[in-house]
């Protein structure tokens, strides 16, 4: 998995001359993401277009959560996450919890600290508004 775009020359994106290609990631969703915290987390970015719009980057990828240790994480940039396998009980701050099940999608804004734990396990694919890695 990596970026999904070469660096750019300037901090403006470049202007296009012919076609935009997109980019394919073959079975994303099966590779596990990398350990993040506890010994139940689990985060990966797959694409992050940073390298072509270094301003206002967006990066997406995988969270997976196993059974054991809640995570309590504070957002420092906007996210979206559709939750794709499993479920999650996801709660915040001001009293909203929400058992999540596949299909679910969920906006959590920057500065919202939000509580995720599961009975077995979930997977959710999310975009944010941030670099590569920085989450």
């Amino acid at each position: 998995m990596g970026s999904v775009i070469s660096k750019a020359k300037s901090k403006a994106a470049p202007k296009a001359t012919g076609p935009v290609a997109m980019t394919h990631y073959s079975q994303a969703q099966s590779v596990k993401p990398p350990l993040i915290a506890n010994d139940n987390a689990f985060l990966g970015d797959v694409s992050s277009s940073e390298k072509i719009d270094p301003t206002k980057p967006i990066s997406a990828g995988f969270y997976r959560l196993e059974k054991g240790t809640p995570l309590v994480y504070e957002y420092t940039y906007h996210e979206m996450k559709v939750i794709v396998e499993g479920s999650f009980d996801i709660s915040d701050e001001a009293g909203n919890k929400v058992h999540a099940v596949p299909g679910d999608v969920f906006y959590f804004p920057k500065g919202s600290k939000i509580t995720f734990t599961t009975d077995d396990y979930g997977l959710g694919f999310y975009c944010g508004q941030r670099a590569r890695d920085t989450a």
